[in-house]
């Protein structure tokens, strides 16, 4: 029995030295913290380990550093308790591992306007800290992740095609490209370790169908099995059909009782050569050869709609048009 607890201590010891590794990435590179300045971890119970690592390193910058821990949340872009939206007002820097999702809330678009350098880690875990997309050159990627944000914001005709599927098409004039590249300057905010260039689509502009062949890193359903085909009317999903995936996606929207939870939100494009499609969405989103449509909320990224949710839903080897011409053909951008 001592032997099997002296290695379960020597693991956890192991495990704690290889998450720094991803840590100081965070730290150093994402945020690039600087002694004196608030850094804020907004985390729940199941995250406190990765917040933890995260705040040691931060503290050995000489920073401010400070924990708040809530009850996970319930759902995807559920908004945080009150007092920790206000302290994300008030901090330099935000790191935000949690279990669901708050990125797409009033209190991450509020914290920006503030001024906060805001990196968002949903679903993280030790491994995810270790390997795969947080290993990636994150300010090598970053020039082509800005010429195809750009390429989206110019753009008026979105229409996006897929082996699997996939034919959609909508309007995105006015609307911004966002380029999330894991670096964040003062007022911007970056999941990480997806690297995806993305944009809204002006509401009730979408048509068509989407197929997603690849995962829907929410509600428990990860890579898909089976895919789920959703057709597309007016600029909400009216119907989804498909195996177990599709059956849980179809009963969650359903249970909002809120029309715009089936809103076309998001076109987002994978960038990240080091993510791995593996149930997890932070790794799934950016993987390099996948775009995803996002569903629900389109608020934090210049859309107008707050709905109760915001759900992905990935699809392999794309190719998308704007305005007629090619910016990404199945597994590269072509700008």
């Amino acid at each position: 029995m001592r032997l099997l607890d002296d290695g379960a201590k020597k693991g956890k010891v192991m495990k704690e030295l290889l998450m720094m590794k991803g840590a100081k990435t965070l730290v150093d590179v994402a945020t690039k913290v600087q002694a004196g300045e608030t850094v804020l971890l907004v985390t729940d119970y199941a995250k406190t380990d990765i917040a933890q690592a995260v705040a040691a390193v931060a503290c050995d910058r000489g920073a401010e550093v400070m924990i708040m821990c809530m009850k996970p949340r319930k759902r995807a872009g559920e908004e945080p308790p009150a007092a920790v939206a206000a302290a994300m007002k008030n901090a330099d820097v935000v790191i935000v591992p949690v279990s669901y999702s708050i990125t797409h809330t009033h209190a991450v678009k509020n914290a920006a306007a503030a001024g906060a350098r805001i990196i968002v880690m949903t679903d993280f875990t030790p491994e995810v800290m270790m390997h795969g997309g947080i290993e990636a050159d994150f300010d090598q990627i970053k020039p082509t992740c800005i010429a195809v944000a750009k390429a989206l914001e110019t753009a008026e005709e979105i229409h996006i095609t897929s082996p699997g599927g996939t034919d959609l098409r909508f309007n995105t004039k006015g609307r911004r490209g966002n380029a999330l590249y894991c670096v964040v300057e003062k007022g911007q905010f970056s999941t990480i370790p997806t690297i995806e260039a993305n944009t809204t689509p002006i509401e009730g502009t979408a048509e068509g169908i989407i197929v997603c062949d690849a995962s829907i890193p929410y509600l428990g359903i990860g890579l898909v099995d089976e895919p789920v085909i959703c057709k597309v009317e007016g600029g909400f999903i009216t119907e989804i059909k498909g195996g177990r995936a599709a059956e849980i996606l179809r009963k969650d929207l359903a249970s909002h009782a809120d029309k715009n939870s089936y809103n076309i939100a998001e076109l987002g494009i994978g960038l990240n050569p080091k993510c791995r499609m593996c149930g997890i969405m932070l790794e799934d989103e950016g993987v390099l050869g996948t775009c995803h449509i996002g569903i629900g909320t389109s608020l934090t990224l210049g859309g107008v709609t707050k709905a109760p949710c915001h759900y992905d839903l990935i699809m392999w080897h794309p190719t998308i048009v704007a305005d007629g011409k090619v910016i990404f053909d199945k597994d590269h951008p072509t700008l």
